[in-house]
C-alpha cells in the first residue's frame, strides 16, 4: 500500500499516530484486507477501504509451476506491467524475487525483460506490494531484487522497500540486490546503505570483448571498473559478493574461460553462482551438464567457492532471465 497516503488519510481523519503502525502490522503479517484488522474501529476500516487502496498494484494473473514456484503479473495504476516470483525450496526457504522497474533500460542479450519496452522506475510502495501480495500466500524468509529492471538504477526506492522487509519476516542478511555492474549504484550502495544487504554481480564473461557482446552495459563500465567497485563494497561491508555467471553453451563455458574467471576473482571476496541458461527466446543455448561440471571444478581447483543454481519455475517462464510480463 502507499504508506505515505495512509499516513496522510489517517491524519486527515484525526486518528492517532499508532493507527498507521496497527495497519502496517496487520498488512505485514499477511492480512487479506482492512476487514481483517479487528482492532481498528469498523468505521475507520470502511474509510480506509474507500480512500487508501490496499495495494498500489492490481493482480492481472497468477501461475503456479510444477515445482511449486508462483509467478504473479501485476499492473501499476498507470498500466505498467510488473512481475514477482515466489520460490519454494525443500529446506524451508521461501524466497521472493521482486522487480524494481517495469521493463529494463539495459538490454542484456540473454534476458527476456531486456526485450521489453522500458516503462519506468517503481516506487518503494510498488516494490513492497509485490512482497506483501506473496506474503499473503505464505510466510517468507528470503528476498532478491533480481526481477525486472536494474535495482541500482532505482536505489532510493529499493532501499526504502528493504527497510520494511524485517517486518515481513525477511532479515536484511537474507536480502540480496543483483546488479549488471551499474558502478555508480554499487558505489552509492557502499556509502549510503547501513543495512547488511548482500550484493550480487551479473558478470557472465571473464573478458571485456565477450562481455560487451552479451551485456551492452560493459561498454560503459568495463570489468576492471566493476570489480573495483565490488572490492570497495567488500572492504567496507565485509560481505562477500556473489558473482552470477550464466552458462551459455559454446559461448562462455570453456575450462580456459573458467581459469580466466578464477584469475579475476579474489576467493576471499567472491563466491560464484553458476546459472543454467533458461530459454528466453534469444540466440543462446544452455551449457551441457558436463561443461557446467568442468567449469565449477576448475573454479574450485583455484580456491573459489562455486555452486550451481537450482532452476525454479521454468515451465511458467518464471526462471532467471525469463520475466517478460507475458499475459
Amino acid at each position: 500500500m502507499d504508506l505515505a497516503l495512509l499516513d496522510d488519510r489517517l491524519q486527515a481523519a484525526g486518528q492517532p499516530a499508532f493507527r498507521a503502525r496497527q495497519v502496517w502490522r496487520w498488512a505485514s503479517a499477511g492480512a487479506p484486507g482492512y476487514a481483517a484488522m479487528t482492532d481498528l474501529p469498523a468505521a475507520l476500516r470502511a474509510r480506509l477501504e474507500e480512500h487508501v487502496p490496499y495495494s498500489t498494484l492490481e493482480l492481472a494473473r497468477e501461475q503456479t509451476a510444477t515445482d511449486g514456484t508462483v509467478k504473479a503479473l501485476f499492473h501499476t495504476a498507470d498500466a505498467r506491467p510488473v512481475e514477482a516470483v515466489l520460490m519454494r525450496y525443500r529446506d524451508g526457504r521461501r524466497s521472493v524475487c521482486v522487480s524494481s522497474q517495469s521493463g529494463c533500460p539495459l538490454t542484456c542479450s540473454f534476458c527476456a525483460t531486456g526485450q521489453m519496452a522500458f516503462g519506468r522506475n517503481l516506487t518503494a510502495s510498488e516494490i513492497l506490494d509485490q512482497v506483501l501480495h506473496l506474503r499473503r500466500v505464505e510466510p517468507l524468509n528470503h528476498l532478491v531484487f533480481m526481477g525486472m529492471g536494474e535495482p541500482l538504477m532505482n536505489l532510493d526506492a529499493v532501499l526504502g522497500a528493504a527497510e520494511r522487509l524485517p517486518d515481513l519476516g525477511i532479515s536484511h542478511r537474507h536480502t540480496g540486490i543483483s546488479t549488471v555492474g551499474w558502478v555508480p549504484g554499487i558505489r552509492r550502495l557502499t556509502e549510503v546503505n547501513d543495512m547488511p544487504l548482500r550484493l550480487a554481480l551479473s558478470l557472465h564473461a571473464p573478458e571485456d570483448g565477450l562481455r560487451s557482446q552479451i551485456m551492452a552495459v560493459n561498454e560503459r563500465f568495463a570489468i576492471a571498473e566493476v570489480l573495483d567497485a565490488c572490492d570497495a563494497f567488500y572492504a567496507k561491508r565485509r560481505r562477500k559478493v556473489f558473482v552470477e555467471y550464466l552458462m551459455l553453451g559454446g559461448v562462455n563455458d570453456t575450462v580456459a574461460q573458467a581459469r580466466r574467471l578464477a584469475e579475476l576473482l579474489d576467493r576471499r571476496r567472491y563466491k560464484v553462482n553458476l546459472i543454467p541458461y533458461n530459454p528466453a527466446g534469444g540466440q543462446y543455448a544452455a551449457s551441457s551438464r558436463q561443461a557446467v561440471g568442468a567449469f565449477r571444478a576448475t573454479l574450485e581447483a583455484h580456491g573459489l567457492d562455486a555452486s550451481v543454481r537450482l532452476t525454479r519455475g521454468q515451465d511458467i517462464d518464471a526462471a532467471c532471465g525469463q520475466l517478460a510480463a507475458k499475459a
